[in-house]
């Protein structure tokens, strides 16, 4: 067995939300341990040339009402009936994600990613509004101020910097990505892919 799956996240995409809410189930029947990798998703796009789809398939409606359809479908599925469309969509997720930085600092990762979807997915907020993030987070148990504060800190923003870098010399292009070893997945669609490399080995 494999041992483990890497998943490239970001809590902008309302697919890596999705993701997150399936991987338990994969890790509890392979086995597998789930490595969240937080890197910002505009820093990949900015990196590679990539497009969010309703800016790439903005010319093709029929695409844009094909993804709407796939997405549903994968929610009707999995009956994933906590999630909320952000009605601030697309929210810029800087923030955010150079907080998870600051959360893997302090060993509370995990805890972070939880609330962060929850206030991103689940009971959506502004989150790239800082006094709102800061609420936000002190409801989840966080110092919403001192996280907000120390995302301005020049270690925390290089951090994310970094790991970004790394995913898009790993041929990361958009998110959710995995990875099962050095075989790359893009999309919650490969999620039976992924699950199948994950279990084999």
């Amino acid at each position: 067995m494999t041992g483990s799956i890497d998943f490239i996240f970001d809590f902008a995409s309302p697919n890596a939300y999705l993701a997150h809410k399936v991987l338990p189930a994969i890790a509890k029947r392979t086995g597998a341990t789930i490595n969240y990798k937080p890197c910002l998703l505009g820093g990949i796009f900015k990196a590679t040339g990539n497009q969010a789809p309703m800016l790439a398939f903005a010319s093709i409606p029929a695409k844009l009402a094909y993804e709407r359809l796939e997405f549903n479908r994968f929610i009707a599925r999995y009956g994933l009936d906590t999630f909320t469309f952000n009605p601030h969509f697309p929210v810029n997720s800087l923030i955010l994600m150079r907080g998870a930085m600051v959360a893997e600092e302090e060993g509370r990762l995990m805890e972070y990613i939880e609330a962060g979807l929850y206030h991103m997915w689940e009971a959506p907020k502004k989150m790239d509004d800082a006094d709102v993030a800061a609420a936000a987070l002190n409801e989840s148990g966080f110092g919403g101020a001192s996280i907000v504060e120390r995302t301005q800190e020049p270690a925390i923003k290089a951090r994310l910097a970094d790991y970004t870098r790394a995913a898009v010399d790993r041929g990361v292009f958009g998110i959710p990505t995995f990875f099962v070893g050095d075989e790359m997945f893009f999309g919650k669609e490969r999620l039976d892919q992924v699950e199948e490399a994950a279990g084999t080995g």
